[in-house]
């Protein structure tokens, strides 16, 4: 091949190099940031500027990229970690830390790897914490952990340009031994409660009971009270309108005597009559059934004074039964009323619940 026709190739190949170069610098030249990410660009190995999100233009072969940042909030799981309480005791807390980078030249170049450190102070920071509670500190106090791990992270960490949001503990797991240990105290006071509750309940039901037997046994007395009086009142006025019946009938000694020698044979035929004794008053009442038959007239007439008809008349006025329809609504008016008497002194009875005896219910 002739010495022109290799020269000619030669420089077809250095324009193509050349041509090659300039497309590559011109696309590296022209760089796109997309939303939620920051770019640090460096001049020469010296930081020159951040790209925000948008298209922006860099000089070839000068300018690098060197960092792609995410500002988008961040969580990061930590491993679980053996911590020691104060009783002694030995838990394993899962924690989960949310961060987000505010100042992305701080976070290139203020520490070398900041997930790292951010772990190693939140574990340091926890066995501090944890350190001083007890174990039943530590498992309730769980947003007082948090508040302190995250005080102490988002100071440390502020000056490399991340802010930690939230901290919050996944798990606090203690040993299988203190579970059982726990479990056991829990049913414990769980069946202290129960059997407090079931001594009130049967307390109350005692209370209400006897309250309204009480009731009951007053409620009884009283009706037979009224039921007594009513009855006096109606044999009361029965006697005395028999004896008006009589009185107005102007009865003679005749019909007296055979009504009263009637009634002997049923005084005699009683079963419990075991000796009839004749009264002084026969032998009288039998002279005046003979001289009612003879027709002989008595030597003395009988007279049974009754008084005046108008001191019966006003007796039997002043005499007067209660309705029936309102002595019933009387009742029932009691009745009601010791009823709710009763309630109300059972339910006054029962012992509220003391807070003492829910501590075993309540975690804190």
């Amino acid at each position: 091949m002739e010495p022109k026709a290799i020269g000619g190739i030669i420089v077809t190949l250095v324009l193509v190099i050349f041509a090659l170069s300039v497309v590559i610098a011109i696309i590296r030249s022209v760089l796109q940031v997309h939303q939620g990410y920051t770019y640090i660009i460096e001049r020469l190995g010296k930081y020159h500027k951040t790209l925000t999100p948008g298209l922006h233009f860099l000089v070839p072969f000068i300018d690098s990229v060197r960092q792609r940042i995410d500002m988008r909030e961040q969580v990061v799981p930590f491993p679980p970690q053996p911590v020691i309480t104060s009783d002694n005791i030995v838990v394993n807390i899962d924690t989960v830390i949310y961060y987000q980078v505010t100042q992305p030249e701080a976070a290139t170049y203020e520490i070398a790897d900041p997930m790292s450190a951010i772990e190693q102070l939140a574990v340091t920071t926890l066995r501090n914490i944890i350190g001083s509670m007890d174990m039943e500190q530590a498992l309730t106090g769980r947003d007082q952990i948090n508040g302190q791990l995250r005080g102490v992270l988002d100071e440390a960490t502020g000056r490399w340009g991340i802010r930690v949001s939230r901290v919050e503990l996944k798990a606090i797991d203690p040993p299988a031994t203190v579970q059982s240990a726990m479990e056991q105290q829990m049913k414990a006071e769980r069946d202290r409660r129960a059997a407090i509750l079931t001594a009130e309940g049967v307390k109350q039901s005692a209370i209400l009971t006897a309250e309204g037997e009480k009731q009951s046994a007053i409620l009884r007395a009283e009706g037979q009270a009224q039921s007594t009086i009513l009855k006096a009142q109606g044999e009361s006025r029965a006697i005395l309108q028999v004896f008006d019946a009589v009185h107005r009938g102007n009865a003679d000694p005749k019909l007296l005597s055979y009504e009263y020698i009637k009634t002997l044979p049923l005084i005699a035929n009683s079963a419990s009559s075991k000796l009839w004794i004749v009264p002084t008053e026969l032998t009288a009442a039998l002279d005046s059934v003979t001289k009612g038959f003879t027709g002989k007239a008595p030597e003395e007439e009988i007279k049974v004074d009754f008084g005046s008809e108008g001191e019966i008349s006003d007796t039997l006025a002043n005499t007067v039964l209660p309705d029936i329809d309102e002595a019933l609504a009387n009742a029932k008016g009691e009745a009601d009323r010791a009823t709710s008497e009763a309630e109300e002194s059972g339910t006054r009875s029962g012992k509220p619940a003391d807070k003492q005896d829910l501590l075993g219910q309540q975690p804190n």
